[in-house]
C-alpha cells in the first residue's frame, strides 16, 4: 500500500543532512550569484536547516515555505509560509532565485492528486513564479544509483521499496533534469564527487520510513556487519535551472 508521508524527520536529522551536502550546496550558490539575488524562495524549508544560510548569504529577502505548518512555523530568521510545491501561494514573477534540497523527491507522482501532477507541477509552478532570468537551484537524490560495498552491506532494496511505500520518487535526480528542460529551462547539472565515510545516521532516515518487518530485520542485519572497510554513496544531481 501506497501512502504520502505526513510528518518531517527530526530537525537533528535535517540540520545533518544539511550539513553533508554544506560545500555542494555552497559552490551551486556562489555559482548562481546568491549576494546579488534580491527575492529567494527556500522552498520545502523544514525546520529551517538552510534558510538562516540564504539570508545570510542573500543579498534581499527570503520567504520559507514548507507544507508542514508545525515546522515552518519555529522559522525565525524569515517569513515562514505554509503551502504546497504544486500550488505555489505567491504570485508570478515573485522570485529570482527559488532553492531546494531533497524536496522534490517528496513531490511524486505516485499518490498525488491528478489535478497537481505531481514533480511536473512543482517545476511548472516554479517556472511561474521565478523572474526571467530567475534560477533554481535543486539538490536532489537518486537512490538507483547508489553504490555499496561489500554487498552484505547494500541497503538500496530497502531504501526504494520503502521511498515508494510513502510515496516519494526514489530516482528524482534522473528525472529531473528532463522535467525542467521540457518546462524551458536552460539546465545545468553535476554530480556529487565527494565520497564521505558512510554515517550510520543514514540508518536513522530510513526509519522514518514506513518499513516492514522483514525489511526491518534485514536492516538489523545490516547494522550489525562487523565488515570493514565500507563504501557507500548516495548520488545527488546539483542542478542550476535558469527560466
Amino acid at each position: 500500500m501506497t501512502r504520502q508521508i505526513d510528518h518531517l524527520p527530526p530537525a537533528a536529522l535535517l540540520q545533518q543532512q544539511a550539513e553533508w551536502l554544506a560545500a555542494a550546496r555552497a559552490r551551486l550558490l556562489r555559482g548562481v550569484g546568491i549576494a546579488h539575488r534580491r527575492r529567494i524562495l527556500d522552498l520545502g524549508a523544514g525546520y529551517g536547516a538552510v534558510t538562516g544560510e540564504l539570508v545570510r548569504r542573500g543579498g534581499g529577502l527570503v520567504a520559507a515555505l514548507d507544507r508542514e505548518v508545525t515546522a515552518v512555523s519555529q522559522i525565525s530568521v524569515a517569513p515562514g509560509v505554509c503551502g504546497d510545491a504544486r500550488v505555489l501561494p505567491f504570485a508570478n514573477e515573485s522570485f529570482d532565485l527559488v532553492f531546494c534540497q531533497c524536496v522534490l523527491l517528496w513531490v511524486g507522482d505516485v499518490v498525488t492528486p491528478p489535478a497537481l501532477h505531481g514533480v511536473a507541477g512543482a517545476v511548472s509552478e516554479i517556472y511561474r513564479v521565478l523572474q526571467p532570468g530567475g534560477v533554481l537551484v535543486a539538490l536532489e537524490p537518486d537512490y538507483g544509483g547508489m553504490i555499496e560495498y561489500p554487498p552484505e552491506v547494500a541497503s538500496r532494496d530497502l531504501w526504494l521499496a520503502a521511498l515508494r511505500r510513502a510515496g516519494a520518487e526514489p530516482l528524482i535526480g534522473r528525472r529531473l533534469p528532463g522535467l525542467l528542460t521540457h518546462q524551458g529551462f536552460q539546465v545545468q547539472t553535476r554530480l556529487l564527487d565527494e565520497v564521505a565515510p558512510p554515517s550510520p545516521l543514514r540508518f536513522e532516515f530510513l526509519r522514518t520510513l514506513p518499513l516492514t518487518d522483514e525489511e526491518t530485520a534485514v536492516l538489523h542485519h545490516i547494522e550489525q556487519s562487523t565488515i570493514t572497510p565500507q563504501l557507500v554513496h548516495l548520488p545527488f544531481m546539483l542542478v542550476t535551472a535558469v527560466r
